[in-house]
């Protein structure tokens, strides 16, 4: 019970520290007039389309991963030479890789979806 109280009260300390910060650089900024200057990329300017971009990236990334799971998979199929245990584990971890590749894609699509959808609502 200690060890939780230790962790909520660090985790509020952390928090006010963090808060304190964003008062003391951002209240100078915004009482000088000077607007705040967006830092991301004009084409992730909306909530929407950043989360599209970041998906996007995460799709470029998990690609090859997928890849070599296929590969690793098949391989598992090869090495199985009949053995009724290993033959179930590779079917398995086949089932996992089209599992994770069809989520993978599914939120990028969606995403995609979503984005295209806000922007045309937004103008």
């Amino acid at each position: 019970m200690n060890t939780i109280h230790r962790s909520a009260r660090s985790f509020s300390t952390s928090l006010a520290a963090a808060f304190f910060f964003l008062v003391a650089f951002a209240a100078p900024v915004y009482a000088a007039g000077a607007p705040l200057a967006n830092p991301l990329n004009p084409q992730f300017s909306s909530i929407p389309l950043f989360i599209a971009g970041a998906l996007q990236i995460l799709v470029m990334v998990a690609l090859p991963i997928i890849v070599l799971f296929f590969v690793v998979a098949g391989f598992k199929f090869i090495a199985a030479q009949g053995n009724e245990s290993k033959l179930s584990e590779a079917k398995m971890n086949f089932l996992y890789v089209i599992i994770g590749a069809g989520l993978i894609m599914g939120a990028w699509i969606l995403a995609k979806l979503i984005a295209g959808t806000v922007s045309q609502l937004t103008g």
